[in-house]
């Protein structure tokens, strides 16, 4: 008589491995939350290590008011640190608000070192926000080094300002948020 073992999907990887899974939109902290109490609870602490939602510190001025908040990197997506084995890929696969692991198919693939590490490196920098109409100063290098002038527009993606500015006969120009900071006395 013969017993037929369960055929593994998954083999344990050698070490462990960065994996992103995508989730639904907003439900990125609750996923973090409800896996950690799942390693928790079934004891997989030597085998899921670490489960991130990656976010930036942001420093915003609302009215002259200064605030700090936290803002997701990759909305939608959590990184997990782990062995891959069929019981791990199970607990992830059945988190509540987890649609599944980034890869082909939903076939979880690791990402390399240089992707995490670039990844986390995000985390640390500090993101300035600046709104329309706010003040700033200049303090790149060049003939407006020190000019202050009104904010126009702001493109996020680019970190870039429209500026208000007399200039050789124009009145707008582009600036990258390294290259100007908050009017002090505005």
């Amino acid at each position: 008589m013969t017993v037929d073992k369960k055929e593994e999907k998954w083999e344990r990887t050698e070490k462990p491995q960065w994996y992103v899974v995508h989730t639904y939109s907003g439900y990125e902290n609750k996923v973090k939350v409800d896996l950690t109490k799942a390693i928790e609870n079934r004891g997989l602490q030597n085998q899921m290590l670490q489960v991130v939602v990656p976010e930036q510190e942001v420093e915003e001025r609302h009215n002259g008011v200064k605030k700090t908040s936290q803002r997701k990197l990759f909305p939608g997506y959590v990184l997990i640190q782990m062995y891959m084995t069929d019981d791990t890929w199970y607990v992830v696969r059945n988190t509540r608000g987890v649609t599944g692991f980034v890869g082909p198919e939903s076939k979880p693939v690791p990402l390399t070192e240089k992707e995490i590490n670039a990844m986390l490196a995000d985390t640390a920098r500090k993101v300035i926000s600046y709104s329309v109409g706010e003040m700033i100063e200049i303090i790149a290098e060049g003939p407006l080094k020190g000019t202050v002038a009104k904010v126009e527009t702001v493109d996020e993606d680019r970190e870039l300002l429209t500026i208000n500015v007399d200039m050789f006969g124009q009145s707008s120009a582009e600036f990258s948020f390294s290259d100007v900071k908050r009017a002090e006395d505005f």
